[in-house]
């Protein structure tokens, strides 16, 4: 429907612009052919404007997986074994888990920071097991 009046706004832009210059070269722009002359232009503004309208635009979503060489996937702390938060607050209560990442074999490598300021990463199993890594 818009590309239908945006071509009639076109076509009535040029015959618009014929019959001004028309007018012009044949010296006989009376009162009439100004109100037509006029009302021609606020007709060819609306239909120039009408080219500009915004097309639509689509938002594609995009899921980002990552894993890091080490096999280790990161995941949120809603899903970290309740073991391993116990374990964690059990012997590091100063300790702030910041990131967690589970592997294959449900071992869990965990990224905290102590309160004073220094971090490091963590090893366990399921069960809360410390493990070497």
């Amino acid at each position: 429907v818009t590309y239908s009046l945006n071509v009639w706004y076109l076509a009535f832009g040029i015959i618009f612009s014929i019959e001004v210059i028309s007018l012009i070269i044949n010296n006989t722009l009376k009162i009439y052919n100004m109100k037509k002359l006029i009302l021609a232009s606020v007709f060819t503004f609306v239909g120039f404007t009408a080219f500009a309208q915004p097309s639509e635009t689509t938002v594609e979503e995009t899921v980002i997986v990552s894993a890091t060489q080490d096999g280790f996937s990161e995941i949120e702390m809603s899903e970290l074994p309740e073991a391993i938060a116990t374990a964690v607050s059990t012997n590091y209560p100063s300790a702030t888990i910041d990131k967690a990442h589970v592997n294959d074999q449900k071992q869990y490598k965990l990224e905290v920071s102590l309160e004073d300021g220094t971090s490091g990463t963590l090893y366990a199993d399921e069960n809360g097991n410390w493990i070497e890594m």
